[in-house]
């Protein structure tokens, strides 16, 4: 009898890639893929890694890939932007060991800054995309997406979303497969994308297509389900198991491939029902393809293209029946903010006290931006932060950023951060930097990165020196690092540098208080003979210190870290240790 596990699709996915025999994988963090590669380097034999951004991470696995061995790349789905680079042209060049991307979508954006549907992104680079339902099928599909990979001659995407990347489900476990190494052949024509040579592959990626669309009614992946002919749904993914449970009776398509499209096995199935549906989250990739064949079918005129859907929504949007509850449960609203003892609100405490606006950035820091704080007021992309100070200085001139600064992660920092901050270099802008440095890769899960001195392998290894990277490696000479509860000496140094006519960085630096060698210091209290009520203390906005109806404030033992951030605001000396 062979073993089950109770398994995260994230951890199924893991499962796959090693029972698939792969010998490398590379990611970024990035929720809701992350705990791919944390469960995949607990097995031998896969070499992993923390890459410093997903461009990285994607050459990473094609280079493992071309060297003839199965590779592994994870992200989620704004990173698949900063790997579409690389991802385009491998398009092209093919794989020699198989080479699978997973791309990790976010509808219901949990823990992102926009919906982006990856689909799409692999349609216009020509890339064929497989999209598991649940625990069981994320690990089979890895694996078969590593014999199509190789067998198609394609670096193939695995999209998940983030009700299946961290849902659970029974896994069967098989034993790992050990695919020979293919031998390495030089082959300029293949693998140098040149524009003569990239010219002659192109042809070669519109006949896979062709063919996996031809071939995609023999894929195991996909299937047909028939039932009362009356009602007809061709899905994929997470939505399949709404469909089923909204839908008891109706004949489904489920697509295990949703690119490219399995034309035949459609129109086929089309015929055999009186109504078709297509249900797909997020944008219409499948309806729109389906409709362009001259097929009749309903989807997005009754669906949305928003979030994530339901079963009550299905019921309510093909039945007219509506299983909303008459009386929602009350549920009492928790706004995201800084932990208590976070470096970063010591950080915007003092920016905001002198009235400094900050370009923000992708990270724990973005809490900047809500109440009672509020400095942070921009946020793009991952490193868009110094750019975007830079575009303002150059849109406005030197004097309309003398009260601005960019604030960025030390992992952000690495991931592209650096490379906006050579740009301000470079063409003579005069803006401040500052690096919050907690020495992790905070709001992902404490990841480690370049500058923390260890491997996702768990190898101590020389970390970057962020200060010796900005000061001796792109010569900014005003380069300084500071205690991030040392305010006094932060104020002095942002109102130095902020008035300085030239490119400036201030690293600031404690470590996440959430870090397990993070040490907390004994909790404050509050001497109720001493405190004037003046509310001081209560500024930052730590959550571990409230106020009563009577005006009476207190510290909640349990979760101060004794920081002493809001001891050092107090005039009365109320606050002790």
């Amino acid at each position: 009898m062979s073993e089950k596990k109770l398994m995260l699709g994230n951890e199924a996915i893991a499962r796959g890639a090693w029972e698939a025999g792969v010998k490398v994988s590379a990611a970024y963090p990035g929720t809701p893929s992350t705990e791919i590669s944390e469960n995949i380097v607990k097995y031998e034999d896969v070499y992993c890694e923390w890459s410093p951004n997903e461009k990285v991470a994607m050459e990473v696995a094609i280079g493992a890939s071309m060297a003839g061995v199965r590779s592994l790349v994870s992200m989620k789905m704004v990173g698949v932007n900063v790997a579409s680079d690389p991802l385009y042209t491998v398009s092209y060049i093919g794989v020699s060991g198989g080479l699978v991307l997973v791309a990790a979508d976010d509808p219901g954006m949990y823990s992102s800054q926009n919906e982006q549907d990856s689909r799409a992104v692999a349609r216009a680079a020509h890339v064929p995309v497989l999209e598991p339902s649940d625990s069981q099928e994320a690990k089979e599909f890895t694996k078969f997406a590593f014999d199509m990979s190789e067998k198609y001659d394609t670096p193939v995407i695995l999209r998940t979303t983030t009700r299946l990347a961290h849902s659970q489900g029974l896994v069967e476990l098989e034993d790992r497969c050990e695919p020979i190494d293919i031998p390495y052949e030089k082959n300029i024509k293949k693998n140098v994308m040149m524009p003569a040579n990239a010219i002659a592959r192109h042809p070669a990626v519109v006949a896979r297509e062709q063919q996996m669309s031809d071939d995609g009614a023999e894929f195991p992946i996909n299937r047909i389900e028939m039932r009362d002919k009356k009602i007809g749904v061709i899905t994929s993914g997470i939505p399949y198991q709404y469909v089923r449970e909204a839908l008891p009776e109706a004949s489904v398509l489920k697509l295990g491939c949703v690119n490219p499209l399995p034309k035949q096995m459609i129109i086929d199935f089309a015929k055999k029902v009186d109504k078709l549906y297509i249900v797909e989250e997020l944008d219409p990739i499948i309806e729109e393809q389906v409709k362009s064949w001259g097929i009749e079918c309903t989807g997005k005129e009754i669906l949305t293209v928003l979030g994530e859907y339901s079963t009550n929504m299905l019921k309510k949007a093909i039945l007219g029946i509506d299983e909303k509850l008459e009386t929602p449960a009350q549920v009492p609203v928790r706004p995201p903010i800084l932990c208590p003892g976070c470096p970063h609100r010591s950080t915007y405490f003092t920016l905001k006290k002198l009235g400094i606006h900050a370009a923000g950035d992708i990270g724990c820091y973005t809490l900047g931006a809500v109440a009672p704080l509020s400095v942070l007021e921009t946020t793009v992309c991952m490193g868009s932060s110094i750019s975007t100070l830079h575009g303002m200085e150059k849109a406005k001139g030197k004097e309309y950023v003398r009260d601005w600064v960019a604030v960025i992660g030390d992992s952000t920092f690495l991931h592209t951060g650096v490379n906006s901050l050579m740009n301000m270099f470079y063409n003579q802008a005069t803006g401040t930097v500052l690096i919050l440095d907690n020495s992790t890769t905070g709001m992902t899960g404490h990841q480690d990165h370049a500058a923390t001195g260890k491997t996702l392998m768990g190898e101590e290894v020389p970390a970057i020196d962020l200060y010796k990277l900005c000061h001796d490696g792109i010569g900014i000479e005003n380069t300084y690092v500071v205690d991030a509860f040392d305010t006094k000496e932060l104020e002095k140094l942002i109102k130095q540098e902020t008035a300085r006519e030239a490119v400036s960085v201030i690293i600031v630096q404690a470590p996440c208080a959430l870090l397990k060698s993070n040490k907390p210091k004994p909790a404050y209290r509050i001497d109720p003979e001493k405190c004037k009520r003046c509310g001081m203390c209560m500024k930052p906005g730590c959550p571990a210190i409230t106020k009563a109806e009577d005006g009476t404030i207190s510290i909640n033992a349990t979760m101060c870290n004794g920081c002493g951030l809001c001891a050092g605001l107090c005039k009365f000396g109320a606050l002790n240790q």
